[in-house]
C-alpha cells in the first residue's frame, strides 16, 4: 500500500450544507477576518471622529453666526435712533414741502377763478350756485344746441362739486355740496326732456322722404341724442339704426301704430351711479388720511337699509367694532406731530414702549380712491324676490359702469302743427312731455294682452373712449330702488369683432355696459426703474393688460400696447389723482381700496409694514430700481422681498443686477438667496449688515453718487411716486 502524504488534521473535509455552519474555519481565514473587523473598526472610528470634527465645526459656525447676529443686531441697536431720526426728517421734510405746495395751489386756483370773471358761479359758494341753478330753471331756451352748450357747463360744476365732496371734512358742508350736484344733476336731465320735446313738436316738418317718419341725431363731446318720431304708424315697422352712432332699437308691433317717439340719449358721464351711491350712504365718520398718502378723504360706509334680523345686529356690531379700530389706528397715525410717517411708527412698534404710547398697525385696507372719494361705497349685490321673480341688484364695488348711460324712452308724440291759410295750428298741453306705458299696467289688460307685450330691443356700438378686457354685462336702471339691475335682460348678444352689442329688456329703461373693478387684478409682475433724476417709470403687468406709467416731477404719462379705448389718454401728462380718475374712467384699473380684498387674493402682508417700504421706495426712486419677487408670497406676512438695483439711466435693467432684500418691522436686511434658489431662506448675505430702514440697507450698496441722488429728490417727485405704490398696492396684489 501506498502511504499516506498529508495527516489527518491537513485533510479538507467536505461536509454537507447542513452542516458547514457547524464548520470551523481556517487560520488564513480567521486572520482574514480579524482583519476586516480591525479594518471596520478603523473605518467607523474615522467616521466617527469626522462626525465629531463636523459637529464640531457645525457647532463652531454656529457660535460664529450667533456671534456674527448678536454683533450685527448690537450694530443696528446702536444706530437705530439715528437712522430712524433720518429717514423721519426725510419723510417730513417732504410731506411739509408737499403740503404747503397742496395749499397754494389751492389759492392759485381759487384766485384764478375769481380773476376770470366769466360769470360761472363757484360751487363751493351755495348762494352762487343756488342762484345758478335758479336763474338757469328759469330760462326759457329749449332749442337743442344752446341747451347742449348749458349743460356742458352744468357739467363743469358737477365735476368741481365732486372735488369738493372728496375733500370736504366737514358734514354740513358735505351735504351743502351734494344737494347742489343732486339739483344740478336733476336740471340736466329736465333740460334734455325740454329740448326733446322741443324737437318732437316739429317732427312732421322734419320726416325722412323714404320713411315717413322723423329720425334725427344731434351729438357733441357729452352726450349723444337720437330721436325718431312715429308718424307714419306702418305696422311692418321692425327698428331703426342710427347708422352715424350705430345705435339702434326693435320695437313689438303693438307700438309700431302707435303715436309715440323713441329717444335713446348716450351721455358720456354717469350719474345714475352716483346717485345710487348717494342713495344708499347714510353713515359717517371723521375723515382721515388714506394710506395712499394723498389728501384727506373720507371714511363714509354703504350700509342699504334692510330691517334688522339678528345675523344684521351682529355683522354691525362687528362693523363698530371694526370701525372704532380703524379709527384707532387712524388716530396713531396723524400722532401728536401732525402726519407720522408708516417707517416712524414702525420705530414704535418694534421698540419696548408702555402700552398707553404704543402706535397701533394702521388700518388694513386703503380708502377709497380719490376718484369718488367717500362716494364710492359698496352696494351688496342681492338675490330676492319680487312679485314672482329674482331680482339681482348690481354690486358697484364688484362691477364698475364704463362708457356712460344709454337712456332708452318711448314717449307720446306731441301733437303736431297743421299749417291751414299760411297759419300754423297747434294743440297745446297743460303738461310736458310725456312717458308711453309700456308695457301697460296688467289692471288694464287681459291674460292674452299681457302676455302680448314682447321685450324691446336694442343694440349699440361699444364706446370708443372705453376699454372693455373682458364682455360687457348688462344692467338696467330700476329708478324706484336707484341702484342698477341685471335681471329681466335676455337675447344678449356680443360680437367682438365689431365692438357691439344686442339685447332685449321687458321695457324701455335706461342701461348700462359693465365690467368688472378688479379684472386686472391681482398683478402678474411689476416694476419701478428710475429713467433719471425725478424721473421713472412704473410698469405693471395685469391679469389681462401691460401697462406703464411715466413719472416726471408731479406729472404722469400713461404708456401701453393697447390703443383702442385711450387714444385720448396715451401719452399725454396730467396729475396723479387726475390720471388715475382718467383710467377708472377708461375701464383701466390697477388701484385698490379698503374692500379689494373681498374681490381679490392678497398676501395679507402687515400694512404698516408694506407702507413703510413704499415710503422709502419714493425715497429712492431716482437712483434705485424696484421690483417684484416670488419669494413675497413665501416670506410671511410679517416680510416683505423686493428685488432692488441701483441703477442709472434710462436703459433697462440687467438681469444679473437684482439683489434680494427682507423687509420687516425692526429691521431690513440683503438676502443670500436669488430669484432663482430652489426654496427661501432668511440667511442675510455675507458680508451684509442689518439695518433698522430700508434706505440705509440700500445705503450700503450704492455708490455716492447714486446716494446724491436721493437726496436731491424732489418733493413733488417723491410724492406722486409714493401715491402711485400706495394706490397700487404691488407688494399687497402681486
Amino acid at each position: 500500500m501506498r502511504a499516506c502524504s498529508y495527516s489527518y488534521l491537513d485533510a479538507e473535509v467536505f461536509l454537507p450544507s447542513s452542516s458547514k455552519k457547524g464548520r470551523k474555519l481556517s487560520k488564513a481565514q480567521k486572520a482574514k477576518q480579524l482583519e476586516e473587523e480591525e479594518e471596520r473598526r478603523r473605518r467607523e472610528e474615522e467616521e466617527a471622529r469626522l462626525q465629531a470634527e463636523r459637529e464640531e465645526q457645525e457647532r463652531l459656525e454656529r457660535e460664529r453666526k450667533e456671534q456674527e447676529l448678536e454683533r450685527l443686531e448690537l450694530k443696528d441697536r446702536e444706530r437705530r435712533e439715528d437712522e430712524l431720526n433720518e429717514l423721519r426728517r426725510l419723510l417730513e421734510e417732504n410731506h411739509t414741502a408737499v403740503t404747503k405746495w397742496k395749499s397754494d395751489a389751492v389759492e392759485k386756483a381759487k384766485w384764478e377763478r375769481y380773476m376770470r370773471c366769466d360769470g360761472t358761479p363757484d360751487p363751493s359758494v351755495q348762494q352762487d350756485i343756488n342762484t345758478y341753478i335758479s336763474l338757469w330753471r328759469d330760462d326759457p331756451e329749449v332749442n337743442i344746441t344752446p341747451v347742449l352748450k348749458q349743460c356742458n357747463l352744468a357739467l363743469q360744476l358737477v365735476e368741481e362739486l365732486e372735488g369738493l365732496l372728496r375733500d370736504v371734512t366737514d358734514p354740513q358742508e358735505g351735504q351743502t355740496y351734494q344737494e347742489a350736484l343732486m339739483n344740478l344733476q336733476d336740471l340736466i336731465h329736465s333740460k334734455h326732456l325740454l329740448a326733446t320735446e322741443e324737437i318732437l313738436k316739429r317732427a312732421s316738418a322734419n320726416t325722412d322722404t323714404e320713411t315717413g317718419n322723423m329720425q334725427t341725431v344731434v351729438k357733441d363731446d357729452n352726450s349723444t341724442l337720437c330721436l325718431w318720431a312715429n308718424l307714419k304708424k306702418n305696422p311692418r315697422f321692425k327698428g331703426l339704426n342710427f347708422e352715424e352712432v350705430s345705435l339702434g332699437f326693435e320695437l313689438p308691433k303693438q307700438l309700431a301704430v302707435r303715436d309715440i317717439a323713441v329717444r335713446i340719449l348716450h351721455t358720456h358721464y354717469d350719474h345714475l351711479s352716483l346717485l345710487s351711491r348717494m342713495a344708499h350712504l347714510r353713515i359717517h365718520t371723521p375723515s382721515h388720511r388714506s394710506l395712499a398718502g394723498g389728501d384727506e378723504v373720507s371714511a363714509d360706509v354703504d350700509l342699504p337699509e334692510l330691517e334688522e334680523t339678528k345675523e344684521d345686529s351682529e355683522v354691525k356690531d362687528d362693523n363698530e367694532t371694526q370701525q372704532q379700530r380703524v379709527d384707532e389706528e387712524v388716530q396713531s397715525i396723524q400722532g401728536l406731530e401732525g402726519r407720522k410717517s408708516a417707517a416712524s411708527l414702525l420705530s414704535r412698534k418694534s421698540s419696548p414702549q408702555p402700552a398707553e404710547g404704543q402706535g397701533s398697525q394702521i388700518q388694513t385696507q386703503m380708502e377709497a380712491l380719490g376718484a369718488e372719494g367717500d362716494l364710492k361705497s359698496p352696494s351688496v349685490q342681492l338675490t330676492m324676490v319680487d312679485d314672482g321673480e329674482r331680482v339681482q341688484v348690481v354690486d358697484l364695488m364688484q362691477y364698475m359702469p364704463l362708457g356712460g348711460v344709454f337712456h332708452y324712452d318711448v314717449f307720446h308724440l306731441p301733437p303736431q302743427a297743421h299749417h291751414v291759410n299760411g297759419w300754423e295750428m297747434r294743440q297745446v298741453l297743460d303738461t310736458e312731455l310725456q312717458v308711453f306705458p309700456y308695457p301697460t299696467e296688467k289692471s288694464n289688460l287681459d291674460d292674452n294682452e299681457v302676455l302680448s307685450c314682447p321685450p324691446v330691443g336694442v343694440s349699440v356700438m361699444l364706446p370708443d373712449f372705453v376699454v372693455f378686457l373682458e364682455t360687457p354685462q348688462v344692467a338696467r336702471w330700476d329708478a324706484a330702488g336707484k341702484q342698477w339691475r341685471m335681471d329681466s335682460i335676455t337675447d344678449v348678444s356680443y360680437e367682438e369683432e365689431e365692438a357691439k352689442i344686442s339685447f332685449r329688456m321687458g321695457s324701455f329703461q335706461a342701461f348700462v355696459l359693465l365690467q368688472e373693478t378688479y379684472a386686472n387684478l391681482p398683478f402678474q409682475s411689476w416694476e419701478l426703474r428710475p429713467l433719471g433724476q425725478d424721473s421713472a417709470v412704473y410698469t405693471v403687468s395685469g391679469a389681462l393688460i401691460d401697462l406703464s406709467i411715466t413719472v416726471q416731477g408731479d406729472q404722469c404719462m400713461l404708456q401701453s400696447e393697447q390703443e383702442k379705448g385711450l387714444s385720448h389718454l396715451l401719452g399725454k401728462w396730467m396729475s396723479s389723482p387726475a390720471l388715475q380718475r382718467a383710467m377708472l374712467n377708461a375701464g383701466i384699473n390697477i388701484f385698490v381700496n379698503e374692500y379689494t380684498d373681498k374681490y381679490v387674493s392678497s398676501l395679507g402682508k402687515d400694512p404698516l409694514t408694506e407702507h413703510a417700504a413704499y415710503e422709502q421706495m419714493a425715497l429712492f426712486a431716482s437712483a434705485c430700481a424696484f421690483s417684484w419677487s416670488k419669494w413675497n408670497a413665501k416670506c410671511g406676512a410679517e416680510h416683505l422681498v423686493i428685488q432692488v438695483c441701483e441703477h442709472h439711466g434710462p436703459g433697462p435693467v440687467p438681469k444679473d443686477s437684482w439683489s434680494l432684500y427682507l423687509l420687516g418691522a425692526q429691521r431690513s436686511q440683503k438676502l443670500e438667496m436669488t430669484e432663482k434658489s430652489e426654496a427661501f431662506s432668511p440667511d442675510h448675505h455675507p458680508g451684509s449688515e442689518f439695518h433698522s430702514t430700508f434706505i440705509h440697507m440700500l445705503q450700503d450698496n450704492m455708490s455716492t453718487d447714486g446716494i446724491a441722488r436721493t437726496r436731491e429728490s424732489n418733493y413733488l417727485f417723491v410724492d406722486t411716486v409714493q401715491s402711485l405704490l400706495c394706490a397700487t398696492r404691488p407688494l399687497m396684489y402681486s
